[in-house]
């Protein structure tokens, strides 16, 4: 049923949930709230068990609520069939595990019941009016081709619509991957969120340690505060100072007029330091003193300023080898390390790299008037089997220097990088795996068994040699990584119980 009469500036919104009570509330109370919050009227529909197969008018944004498994079902469907519906997903469940369960499906934000209609309003009006931010430079963006960005008979690309509809594609605010070892950062982030306590991201370069910080902040109850960043490798040691304590006028030549530095700048929010460890040690303490007290000096000042910030540092080195070293103050670490979030290379979530590698394919396209549109098989399994030492960073200068270079709408073999045609490392690999292969073909041959056991163990053994890396061992044996996947799921059902 709907709330009123449709209306062609009114927000769709579909409600599917099994409990009467949670309809009635949404019905008597919500509708009023939200349309209050969003200036615009709602149509709202209500299903009361199951959601149809497919909307015929899509709506905006779709509550669910989900208790059991088959519940979760009807998120996952809704989800794949409508991927520019908002998805908030409710459950009387609040555990951390129902809330990765339900991102896994393909909600875009979790809420635990009983939630009041004031706070369930306040979320969906921020996700409505968020719904497609501008473009920024941490976040994926995909657009759908168009009729006009095919090429033409003699080889040319012509220009996609640069009106076509770009939107926001993310797995999890900000970061695109769908892996486990992904899931296992999500979920951290989910538990820690909501925490005073300071975070401390490792990982290397070009991981994503950014991203992370700015998804906390995003999760946090300060996330309508001022979320400040400040690079200390990129900053001369004699100018750190004033840019993250700030300093009054004529505290030093060229200081004309008071400034306020990052410190000041994020009261009310949070305060992201990268590359920590590249601060002086006599910074580190006036630091330290900060996180203890809440307060600052601005250079050449007496005052004392008290702020209120969350802390995120960050850093692509073992903290602790620093502190061994000297370079990292032992205190600070130990006041930082309270909350650590390590962020995985990308070599250990091959299943992303396609992902993003097309996301990223489709943002530059766009930018730089091209119709790539896909990758090639051959193409696909290539970026899986490279080890990707530059992680995330150097994947996307990868697609976009083929992107500049190249024209077409496939992405070909000959389009990636040379580096990625002579990985010495995995040729030796690769045929070491072979050999290893053969020697158990061989071995096997005494001993007839089943083929299908025959295939198990062939393909377990090359998904040993390459410690578990699917793609790898894909390529090794030269299937495709969902074959691998589809032999395990039938290998399941064999085996006796």
């Amino acid at each position: 049923m709907s709330s009123g009469p449709a209306d062609l500036n009114s927000v769709r919104i579909a409600v599917v949930s099994s409990d009467p009570a949670f309809r009635r509330m949404i019905n008597d109370q919500l509708t009023g709230l939200l349309e209050d919050k969003l200036k615009q009227p709602c149509d709202i529909q209500m299903f009361d068990d199951k959601a149809p197969a497919s909307f015929l008018m899509e709506p905006a944004c779709a509550l669910i609520t989900f208790e059991d498994e088959e519940e979760l079902k009807v998120l996952s469907r809704l989800a794949s069939r409508h991927p520019n519906m908002l998805l908030l997903a409710l459950s009387e469940n609040g555990s951390v595990s129902r809330a990765v369960a339900s991102m896994q499906a393909g909600a875009h934000d979790f809420i635990a019941r009983p939630v009041s209609a004031e706070a369930l309003s306040s979320r969906m009006s921020e996700m409505i009016a968020h719904h497609r931010p501008a473009p920024r430079s941490d976040i994926i963006l995909s657009s759908r081709p168009t009729a006009s960005s095919t090429a033409d008979g003699m080889g040319a690309s012509r220009a996609p619509d640069q009106s076509s509809d770009f939107e926001v594609m993310r797995d999890f605010e900000g970061f695109i991957g769908k892996s486990p070892a992904m899931h296992g950062v999500y979920d951290q982030i989910m538990r820690i969120a909501g925490s005073k306590a300071p975070v401390f991201i490792t990982g290397e370069s070009g991981t994503g340690k950014e991203v992370c910080a700015q998804a906390l902040h995003a999760r946090s109850s300060r996330s309508s505060g001022p979320f400040i960043a400040i690079n200390c490798s990129a900053i001369p040691a004699d100018l750190m100072e004033s840019e993250v304590f700030g300093h009054m006028r004529g505290a030093f030549t060229g200081a004309n007029d008071d400034r306020k530095g990052a410190a000041e700048l994020a009261d009310g929010g949070t305060l992201f330091l990268d590359e920590i460890g590249e601060m002086p040690l006599d910074l580190q303490a006036k630091l330290l003193r900060l996180i203890q007290t809440g307060s600052l000096r601005r250079v050449g000042g007496s005052q004392e300023i008290s702020l209120n910030i969350r802390f995120i540092a960050a850093t692509n080195r073992d903290p602790l080898e620093e502190v061994r070293a000297g370079r990292f103050r032992e205190d600070l670490f130990y006041r930082m390390h309270v909350l650590p979030i390590h962020l995985p290379p990308l070599r250990d979530r091959s299943g992303d790299i396609v992902p993003l590698a097309k996301s990223f394919l489709n943002q530059y396209a766009h930018e730089e008037g091209k119709s790539f549109r896909i990758f090639s098989t051959e193409a696909e399994h290539m970026l899986e089997a490279y080890r990707w030492p530059g992680n995330v960073r150097q994947l996307q200068n990868a697609i976009r220097r083929l992107t500049v270079m190249y024209d077409g709408t496939v992405v070909e073999p000959d389009h990636l990088p040379d580096l990625l045609h002579s990985d010495e490392s995995f040729e030796r690999d690769l045929n070491r795996a072979i050999r290893d292969l053969r020697q158990m073909g061989a071995a096997m041959s005494d001993a007839i068994q089943p083929f299908w056991q025959q295939e198990k163990q062939i393909i377990e053994g090359a998904l040993s040699h390459f410690d578990g890396n699917i793609s790898r061992a894909a390529a090794a044996l030269e299937i495709s990584p969902s074959t691998i996947y589809r032999k395990r799921m039938s290998w399941a059902q064999k085996e006796p119980a």
